[in-house]
């Protein structure tokens, strides 16, 4: 999970694998879990993980005392974390770290771009199993924390890996111990990302809370954290209505000139003398923004 310590890019998501190769999961049938963590914070990633072992060794991970991580101190889920990676010659995982800035992008973006956060979230389930056959792993069972119904979400996968048993339930986390191993690796990498987050507007914050909007730390950070014109800092989910309602209440409000209001250029523009680009201001550069021509 190092590379969690150390995700600059935090304006893009972020895959980790497990680094040994669990031969044994490449020999025999294996079961895989999937679970996320950060679904309904308005600051930091979303993760999705997933864990995976043969079906033969499903005894020996039974009783390691895995269990749902939001029943899990911090302490406890570091610990299991630790002692599951332990076991990485018959066992693997994988995470996926989506951005704040793409959860935003993602749930705002016009048309056939736009993805609700159900979608996001079973693309990303899709994704690791991908990734796991990709790797060689012989996967024969899937179990899935359901988002949305859970009849129509397993469905949807089952037709996609028509080849896998698929199980797709409610408390998944706690039901099957792939899925808690999954529920604890997406946990601790999203733990891990907000304690050593680059804050790229250049101030640290020290204590955002939990990240969930009925939290009184991060509801503070909301209102002490934004810039009264660009908003909030980039670890800030802005499609979140909390977001939103924030900067409808209580910071400028933009107006976006129409394209049809643009003066079309004519024939005189030519012999108009061009200003000279002015030096990029700190403000700007620190935060990351680049002057736009054309929107």
């Amino acid at each position: 999970m190092e590379a969690v310590d150390t995700w600059k890019d935090n304006l893009s998501n972020l895959e980790i694998t497990s680094a040994e190769e669990p031969k044994l999961c490449f020999e025999e049938d294996c079961v895989l879990g999937i679970d996320e963590a950060g679904r309904g914070p308005v600051l930091g990633p979303m993760v999705y993980g997933t864990a995976y072992w043969p079906l033969s060794k499903s005894s020996h991970f039974e009783g390691m005392g895995l269990d749902d991580s939001k029943v899990l101190s911090e302490a406890d889920r570091e610990k299991l974390f630790e002692m599951f990676n332990k076991e990485n010659a018959i066992s693997g995982w994988h995470v996926v770290c989506i951005s704040p800035v793409t959860i935003s992008k993602s749930m705002l973006a016009k048309d056939n771009h736009r993805e609700s956060l159900n979608e996001i979230s079973h693309n990303a389930a899709i994704h690791l199993i991908r990734v796991t056959l990709k790797r060689g792993v012989r996967v024969t069972e899937v179990y899935v924390d359901t988002v949305g119904p859970p009849e129509k979400y397993q469905a949807k996968l089952q037709a996609l890996f028509p080849d896998i048993k698929i199980t797709v339930s409610k408390k998944a986390d706690s039901l099957y111990k792939s899925v808690s191993a999954a529920s604890i690796c997406a946990k601790v990498a999203r733990d891990r990302a907000l304690k050593s987050w680059n804050w790229r507007e250049g101030t640290a914050y020290e204590n955002i809370g939990s990240g969930y909007p009925g939290d009184p730390a991060t509801k503070k950070f909301l209102r002490s954290s934004c810039d009264s014109i660009f908003g909030f800092p980039s670890v800030t989910r802005f499609s979140w209505s909390t977001a939103e309602d924030l900067l409808a209440k209580d910071h400028v409000k933009v107006q976006w000139m129409l394209e049809s209001n643009k003066r079309a250029k004519g024939a005189m523009d030519l012999f108009v003398k061009k200003e000279a680009t002015p030096k990029e201001d700190a403000f700007f550069t620190t935060r990351c923004i680049q002057q736009v021509v054309d929107l």
